[in-house]
């Protein structure tokens, strides 16, 4: 059967042709429309505001650290600077894998392979757009290898920067501390504005006391960037004048110390091969003229970096290079508090200047057999006071020690400072202690632990048992023996610069509570001992004053560092270097106008007046005009 094919309608398909024309073109129109509208918004009405982003996208803003202040002995003479040198750093948000980049550069051997993990967990503790630095001193090889390499490593880059210098470096390690790199501590302490490219910061001593001076305020540049967020030129002026206004920033102060880099140099080549420490101090002002503590380390090395290894090696070493002995070291003081000690016992009635003692070469409690030993076996037969002083007695405070009292002792040492802080401008100071009934009560949980026992006065009164102090307090306390009694707290800097108007601001001495005595006849008295120390006719350190120039006072001092027991003699021989006693000696000098107060320990010397008394002497001698350098 044939099919009979529709008949097509021409009208229909044409009118559903045109109506389709027509929606499109509607759409068409309508796409068009908000194209344009957008374009307009675009172009027109938010112009500023993408102009502006477009600048932002291409302009770079990068911090300045500021420049650190620098750091002068009493004379001008430079002890901290900045020298030029070129870092490798790291811009985490322009890098997309750390942990890859860094591993790239350790191949290379630009960066310790150990310090891998320290410098990812920096990149994350900081803001991403802050500089990272990995090494803070490119040699000419490093730069040359690294040039070659940087295409590879997009967000890593060599600058120039100032790195911190120390020209006398172990010198004066001690006592102006050192510059570290900032650690995740660090960035979360410090104000994160103001150190704004800054890598590093003070650690210890000055550098870390005075920080806030030292460091200035950071500024900041615009740079253009390219896609990739590296640095272009800049070849149109027109250009230059679109960029924002650059800050610059403001230098660190400059800091004058009173330290007299002489006597440091001195000081540290009289300890060189030893453990010890030197303080020197002007007993009116409580200027420190030395501060020296040994052995001593380069402080260099923290300021351009130091591996693991090398800072793990400065940690284990056994004598303790890191530890300042100055300040921190606790040891016995030994017959170095003996001079403040008579003037407690004159004080309390104790003992007056004509009471005689008979030295045998030991005294025993009554009822006891226990022998409180003389460091003269032999004895000193009868002294008195001045004779107890000049010749270091041990019997004659042994016997007076009851009468005087454990907390009379610990009340007239603390008058001269003893176990107390000094204040000096310098953090981690240790207090060091005189014991009293008091402190033993608090100090121990057991009951009989917890009893002052007549014998431990006893052997308190020439500086041993629990009794402690610092280079630092001896040297305090012997200034105050030198102007009979006035006190000024021991301080470092004597000036503070500022680094653009070379307005300087000076730090005034401050007094301490004076050491008050009811008859000033006992100053003189045992300031005329402790003469008789170095330029007696029995002192126990004549062989050191003896033919000096000028007048002088002094005390020596040995601290036992291992029982003896009561059947057994010290033989020095015979012991390991490090169970010998400690040496000390006190002195200042000149005897009638003091200018200069010294303190020295020697640990394991054995003998104060042998070893410890020619180094104070090679001090007061330099800085009193007597030195081997004094001509120059």
């Amino acid at each position: 059967m044939d099919l009979l094919s529709p008949i097509k309608d021409h009208h229909s398909e044409r009118r559903l042709f045109v109506g389709r024309v027509i929606i499109s073109a509607i759409v068409s129109v309508l796409l068009l429309g908000g194209v344009v509208a957008r374009l307009v918004q675009l172009q027109i009405v938010d112009h500023e505001l993408f102009a502006e982003k477009s600048q932002g996208n291409r302009v770079r803003i990068e911090a300045v650290p500021p420049i650190r202040g620098l750091i002068f002995d009493r004379k001008g003479r430079v002890i901290a600077e900045n020298e030029p040198a070129y870092q490798l750093e790291l811009i985490p948000e322009q890098v997309d894998d750390i942990d890859g980049t860094l591993r790239r550069l350790a191949a290379l051997d630009l960066i310790d392979a150990n310090e891998i993990d320290t410098y990812k967990e920096l990149s994350r503790s900081g803001p991403r757009f802050k500089p990272v630095t990995l090494k803070f001193r490119l040699t000419e090889e490093e730069i040359a290898n690294f040039a070659i390499q940087r295409p590879r490593f997009p967000g890593v880059d060599f600058k120039p920067r100032l790195v911190r210098h120390y020209p006398d470096g172990e010198a004066v390690a001690h006592a102006i501390g050192y510059v570290g790199a900032l650690s995740t501590s660090d960035l979360q302490r410090l104000d994160a504005a103001r150190y704004a490219g800054t890598s590093h910061t003070g650690k210890t001593g000055v550098e870390n006391s005075f920080e806030s001076v030292l460091h200035g305020d950071a500024g900041y540049r615009h740079l253009i960037t390219n896609a990739r967020g590296r640095q272009v030129p800049i070849r149109s002026s027109e250009l230059l004048d679109t960029l924002p206004v650059d800050l610059s920033p403001g230098p660190g102060s400059n800091v004058y110390l009173s330290l007299d880099l002489d006597l440091q140099r001195l000081a540290t080549r009289a300890l060189e091969g030893r453990r010890g420490a030197v303080v020197a101090l002007d007993p009116w002002t409580g200027e420190i003229l030395a501060l020296v503590s040994a052995p001593t380390f380069d402080p260099n090395l923290f300021a351009v970096g130091m591996t693991t290894a090398q800072y793990a090696e400065l940690q284990g070493n056994p004598d303790r290079p890191l530890f300042n002995r100055a300040v921190r070291g606790a040891y016995p003081p030994g017959s170095t508090i003996k001079p403040m000690l008579a003037l407690a016992a004159l004080e309390t009635g104790a003992t007056n200047l004509t009471r005689k003692s008979l030295c045998i070469g030991y005294f025993m409690l009554p009822g006891t057999t226990h022998r409180y030993r003389d460091w003269k076996p032999e004895g000193h037969g009868a002294v008195d006071l001045h004779d107890a002083i000049e010749q270091s007695c041990d019997v004659y405070f042994y016997e007076i020690s009851g009468d005087v009292g454990i907390d009379n002792i610990h009340d007239y040492l603390g008058r001269f400072g003893l176990g107390n802080l000094t204040g000096i401008d310098m953090s981690g100071e240790s207090k060091g202690l005189v014991p009293s009934r008091a402190w033993k009560r608090a100090s121990f949980g057991n009951r009989d632990d917890q009893r002052w026992y007549h014998g431990e006065t006893v052997i308190a009164s020439i500086g041993q048992g629990y009794m402690l102090a610092t280079p630092l307090q001896l040297a305090a306390a012997a200034s105050a023996m030198a102007t009979r009694g006035v006190r000024y707290r021991p301080h470092l800097v004597a000036a503070v610069e500022d680094a653009l108007t070379g307005e300087r601001s000076m730090i005034r001495p401050e007094r301490q509570p004076d050491v008050e005595i009811s008859n000033e006849f006992y100053w003189d008295e045992v300031i005329a001992a402790m003469h008789d120390v170095m330029q007696g006719p029995r002192g126990t350190a004549r062989a050191v004053g003896r033919g000096a120039p000028y007048e002088m006072a002094g005390k020596s001092g040995t601290a036992q560092v291992v029982s003896i027991a009561q059947d057994e003699e010290y033989n020095e021989e015979e012991l390991e270097e490090r169970l010998r006693d400690h040496a000390l000696f006190l002195s200042f000098a000149p005897l009638d106008d003091p200018r200069i107060a010294v303190a020295v320990i020697v640990e394991n010397g054995s003998s104060g007046s042998g070893v410890a008394a020619p180094i104070a002497k090679s001090i007061m001698d330099e800085y009193l005009g007597y030195g081997d350098n004094a001509a120059q």
